[in-house]
């Protein structure tokens, strides 16, 4: 972050699932505490406690840019935390984490208020070895440690913009392009669209594109309850937070369910006509990367498995560009290892290709899929017959490997 005067980060957390004794030991909460901000850049210049009855703390450091405290419920094995840091010389997120590890801490939720002047946030987003891409957020409006992932949103160049652990996740100015390239295709190659089921994508778009293609029933599945929420809340497409509470209560078509896809598809009874997964892109390099095993064959397989007949399965397969395509030529080796026909679609946004695979051997599948256009309920605005076929060639790079 550049720092900026009248400036800071305030953090915001809860701990859970830490050891009841622990939590009412004054020297050992005292001391964690120190320590991990220490660690975390900032410079201590007093600690006091107090200590409650029958149980229970509050410790409290004052730090040199600012302050950090701990609230102990032995009782419930919890804490309340907050850290606040002015300027860039100390890391609040990082000596939340720190504390929570000392702890040992089963369980973290945190939430960070940027507070104070206009500074920029710079989120470095990885797209390849050795290769970053720099976004300037000059307004952060939410950012959070959720259970499974860090979420920022704020405004960039690109409009209100999401980040999950440091990726670019949609953007306001390109968000219908990802997610037309991402549906479209799929609801022009199958033969209903009534039964939808959306396995990722948080921030409803796909839900409510599948609504306009004449969908009945959308089940939205996605394993991040804090990370759907703040989408809705802060984000000015997708859902609206009165959409999503409807959804959460099953009021309407959309069906908003907090679960790994991976148990909901062992454990749903129904037939979809279009399964979408919109996944964060595969890190084979990260095996803590919980959304890993959703690339695989083995879950591929379970997909089509609750497909109706003729249904199709779309997913978010990753890069075309040559220092980056190894999602993409991997999905397109599983993807024709479980469906006899593969469609691809590379959107206008360079960054992202989609694979499409149908139950059925599809004779001319790209003629299927424009012939049909003119008359799917949904008008797409910014794809046509002429994107369609151009993006069905899938990258030499992809085709007629040995």
């Amino acid at each position: 972050m550049t720092a900026v005067e009248f400036a800071g980060r305030h953090v915001l957390a809860e701990l859970g699932g830490v050891d009841p004794d622990l939590l009412d030991d004054e020297p050992t909460v005292r001391a964690e505490l120190t320590s991990a901000v220490t660690e975390a850049g900032a410079r201590v210049l007093d600690v006091v406690a107090h200590r409650f009855a029958p149980h229970g703390l509050t410790v409290l450091a004052m730090l040199a840019e600012s302050h950090a405290s701990v609230h102990t419920w032995p009782e419930r094995g919890s804490a309340f935390v907050d850290v606040f840091t002015c300027g860039d010389s100390a890391d609040p997120e990082g000596a939340v984490e720190l504390l929570a590890k000392r702890l040992g801490a089963r369980r973290i939720s945190r939430e960070t208020v940027h507070r104070g002047g206009a500074g920029v946030t710079a989120v470095r987003e990885p797209l390849s070895a050795g290769l970053h891409r720099v976004w300037d957020v000059t307004e952060p409006l939410w950012s959070g440690r959720t259970e499974y992932q860090d979420v920022l949103i704020g405004r960039t160049a690109h409009g209100v913009t999401l980040f999950c652990d440091d990726e670019r996740q949609s953007a306001e100015t390109s968000q219908l392009v990802y997610h037309e390239a991402l549906l479209v295709p799929a609801l022009l190659l199958a033969p209903a669209v009534e039964q939808v089921l959306v396995i990722g994508s948080s921030e409803g778009v796909a839900s409510e594109i599948a609504v306009a293609a004449g969908a009945r029933r959308v089940d939205h599945v996605d394993i991040d309850t804090e990370c759907v929420r703040a989408c809705a809340r802060w984000l000015p497409y997708g859902y609206t937070p009165e959409a999503l509470h409807a959804a959460e209560n099953g009021d309407g078509p959309v069906r908003v369910h907090y679960a790994d896809g991976w148990s909901f598809l062992a454990e749903t009874d129904r037939r979809y006509d279009v399964v979408v997964i919109d996944l964060p892109d595969e890190r084979p390099d990260d095996p803590a990367a919980q959304h890993n095993r959703l690339y695989g064959v083995e879950f591929l397989r379970r997909a089509a498995g609750v497909l109706s007949d003729g249904g199709v399965l779309v997913g978010q397969a990753g890069c075309a560009t040559l220092w980056r395509n190894d999602t993409l030529l991997r999905s397109a080796e599983r993807f024709g290892a479980v469906f006899p026909t593969v469609v691809h679609y590379g959107s206008d946004e360079h960054e992202w290709s989609f694979l499409t695979g149908s139950r059925r051997a599809v004779p001319e599948p790209v003629l299927r899929m424009t012939d049909r256009l003119a008359t799917l309920p949904y008008r797409p605005a910014t794809l046509d017959a002429e994107a369609l076929r151009r993006g069905a060639v899938l990258p030499h790079s992809a085709r007629g490997r040995p």
